[in-house]
């Protein structure tokens, strides 16, 4: 991490080029610029947010340890006004790239379907009756 000065939000909107990429998450200041080539969301998720603070979105999107301890290792200050906890040093983040703590991340999907499971069983097996119903329909009113 560079070192730890204090920026404001519009210093901060000074840098949403693809070139020079700075945000916000939770009052960290992150130049984040080598990181839009290894985003896993690809580099326009990012550069939407350039410049401003992203924590909602950030948080919103669900990030596994893996990529908030990444944070830490883009992190250029802190924004004005806001006190951020000193982190211990054995908890910092590593220097790898993003690709090597790929494997550490885990996605999950929640799913509020209310679907009874036999309605997926009718939806296949209703069309199937149907068109089995006319083949046989076909079949035994062909004249030889």
């Amino acid at each position: 991490m560079a070192s730890r000065s204090a920026f404001t939000l519009s210093q901060v909107a000074k840098h949403k080029s693809k070139n020079d990429c700075w945000l916000v998450i939770d009052g960290r200041v992150l130049n984040i610029t080598k990181f839009l080539e290894e985003h896993p969301g690809g580099d326009v998720v990012l550069l939407e947010v350039a410049g401003k603070d992203a924590s909602k979105e950030f948080h919103a999107v669900g990030h596994s340890k893996a990529a908030q301890n990444l944070l830490l290792k883009y992190q250029v200050g802190a924004l004005e006004g806001n006190a951020l906890q000193e982190i211990d040093d054995r908890k910092q983040a590593p220097e790898t790239s993003f690709h090597q703590t790929r494997k550490e991340m885990r996605a999950s999907v929640v799913k509020d379907d209310q679907t009874q499971k036999y309605a997926y069983f009718l939806e296949l097996f209703i069309p199937l009756m149907v068109a089995g119903s006319y083949f046989c329909y076909r079949c035994t009113t062909v004249v030889n």
